[in-house]
C-alpha cells in the first residue's frame, strides 16, 4: 500500500525501529526490495536520486515504483532522496513521490532553514512529509568529514522548518567505507533531546557495521538509507547470470539472479534495523 513519510516515520517512531530506504534505479530493483518488504513484512521507503527524476529514466521508473507499491500488501513510501532544489522536488511530487528530502545542507544555515521551509510548505499542500538535512553529508572519498551535527542548531532548524525527519552526520558518509566506521552515538541522544524526539535519519548505511546501527536505532535513528550495498547486490548478481554456462539469453529469466540478489541484500537489511515482522 502506498503511504506517505509522515506515516511510515511515525509506524517507526511508534514501534522504536527503524524503516530501511532503499534507492532503485531499474525495475529490477524495485522487485527485489518488493519481494523482501513482502516475504518479512516490513514497511519500506522506496527513494530514488534526483539524476533519476530530472532524466528520462523517470518517466519509466516513476510508475513502476508506484504500481509495485499499490499493490503491495506492506506499507511503501515513494521518496526523492537528496533534492537540491525547489524543481527537483516539485517533479517528483509530480511523478507522484508521498515524501520529499530537501539537502540543503551544503548552504549557510540560514539559507538552509528557509528553503527547508518553504519545501516543506509547498509539500504541506498535498500532505507529504519532508526530511531536511543539517550536518553535510559527504562521501566516502572526501578529504575530510563537515563538523557534525549540532544539536543545538538542529533543535532550532526542526523548529522552524517543520521537517517531518532529520538526516544528521555523526561519522557516516556515502559509499563503501574504507574502514569500518565509528558513530557518534552520544550525539545522536543528545540531537533527539534538544529536538524534543524528532525522528532522525541515518544516510550512508552500506557497510556501516550492525552494532552501529543497532546503538543508533536505540538512541533514535528512525529511517536509513542503503544505495550502495543495493547497487554492488544488482551487479553481483548481473555476474552471476554472466558466468552461468547455462544462462538464457531471455531479459526477464537472465535478470531473475540480479532480482534474487537485491533481495537477499533487502532481507538482510530490513532484519538489521529490525523491520521485520511490523506489519
Amino acid at each position: 500500500m502506498l503511504v506517505n513519510l509522515r506515516k511510515i516515520i511515525s509506524m517507526a517512531e511508534e514501534g522504536g525501529y527503524c524503516v530501511p530506504a532503499f534507492n532503485v534505479y531499474n525495475t529490477e530493483t524495485v522487485m527485489g526490495v518488493i519481494k523482501a518488504a513482502e516475504e518479512q513484512r516490513a514497511p519500506v521507503i522506496i527513494q530514488v536520486y534526483p539524476r533519476l527524476i530530472n532524466e528520462e529514466v523517470g518517466y519509466y521508473l516513476a510508475p513502476a515504483i508506484l504500481a509495485a507499491a499499490k499493490k503491495a500488501t506492506v506499507p511503501v513510501c515513494f521518496h526523492l532522496d537528496h533534492g537540491p532544489s525547489e524543481n527537483t522536488a516539485v517533479r517528483a511530487l509530480y511523478w507522484g513521490a508521498t515524501g520529499i528530502m530537501y539537502d540543503g545542507s551544503v548552504h549557510p544555515f540560514e539559507e538552509n532553514v528557509a528553503t527547508t521551509k518553504h519545501i516543506v510548505d509547498i509539500c504541506d499542500a498535498i500532505d507529504v512529509g519532508v526530511e531536511g538535512e543539517l550536518g553535510h553529508i559527504g562521501s566516502v572519498n572526501d578529504d575530510a568529514m563537515d563538523e557534525f551535527t549540532n544539536p543545538d542548531e538542529a533543535a532550532e532548524f526542526v523548529k522552524r522548518t517543520g521537517v517531518t525527519c532529520l538526516a544528521v552526520l555523526i561519522g557516516n558518509a556515502h559509499g563503501h567505507y574504507k574502514k569500518p566506521p565509528k558513530l557518534d552515538i552520544e550525539r545522536v541522544k543528545e540531537i533527539r533531546k534538544a529536538t524534543g524526539g524528532i525522528p532522525l535519519v541515518l544516510h550512508g548505511g552500506s557497510g556501516i557495521p550492525d552494532e552501529e546501527v543497532k546503538a543508533a536505532i536505540k538512541a533514535g535513528v528512525r529511517k536509513m538509507n542503503i544505495g550502495t550495498d543495493v547497487c554492488c547486490a544488482f551487479a553481483d548478481g548481473t555476474l552471476e547470470s554472466l558466468n552461468d554456462p547455462n544462462r538464457s539469453i531471455a531479459v526477464d529469466l537472465f535478470m531473475k539472479k540480479p532480482i534474487d540478489a537485491v533481495k537477499a541484500l533487502a532481507v538482510s537489511k530490513i532484519k538489521l534495523v529490525g523491520a521485520d515482522g511490523k506489519v
